[in-house]
């Protein structure tokens, strides 16, 4: 039998993601030297924060079918399973979850990592998404993808606009 999830206990595995990415944002600030830097990275955590109540809100929407078990699981293994695989996902904003900044990365180098982390998120949802049936919630799941997306966007932009600087 293999593992199959729902909607609900992927947006748990969101939110730790998120909440995981906006801690290691605002702790790569404090460790910041240049102020430009440390407000970029201020801004990455706000917009982790912002991803983190989108899940939230669009967790409170699923229906009942979305949020059943699809497993009997009386120890919560399954949920267990789902936090383990949230928090080896690793941060966003770094390429592994050893890496850490130093504070002498600029602003083009804090870019490119936190865009190769969204694309490994989106890479992670998408194999997620593949275990969601879909009358369990699929198309919320696709609605994850369509906002790290986003974010992949909004930061290639940022890239994009240093350098016509």
């Amino acid at each position: 039998m293999g593992i199959t999830f729902n909607a609900d206990e992927i947006f748990e595995m969101a939110e730790e993601i998120e909440r995981n990415g906006a801690k290691f944002y605002r702790e790569a600030a404090q460790k910041a030297a240049d102020k430009q830097v440390k407000q970029m990275l201020l801004d990455m955590a706000t917009m982790e924060d912002g991803h983190l109540v989108t899940f939230q809100q669009m967790r409170e929407e699923l229906s009942g079918r979305e949020i059943e078990p699809t497993v009997f699981d009386p120890d919560n293994q399954a949920v267990m399973y789902l936090r383990t695989m949230a928090e080896s996902h690793g941060y966003e904003g770094r390429v592994s979850p050893s890496q850490k900044f130093t504070g002498a990365e600029n602003i083009e180098e804090i870019l490119r990592k936190a865009i190769s982390s969204e694309k490994e998120s989106v890479v992670f949802y998408t194999a997620l998404r593949d275990l969601v049936p879909p009358k369990a919630g699929r198309d919320k799941v696709d609605s994850i993808i369509a906002e790290e997306l986003g974010h992949i966007t909004s930061l290639l932009e940022a890239a994009k606009n240093l350098e016509k600087n």
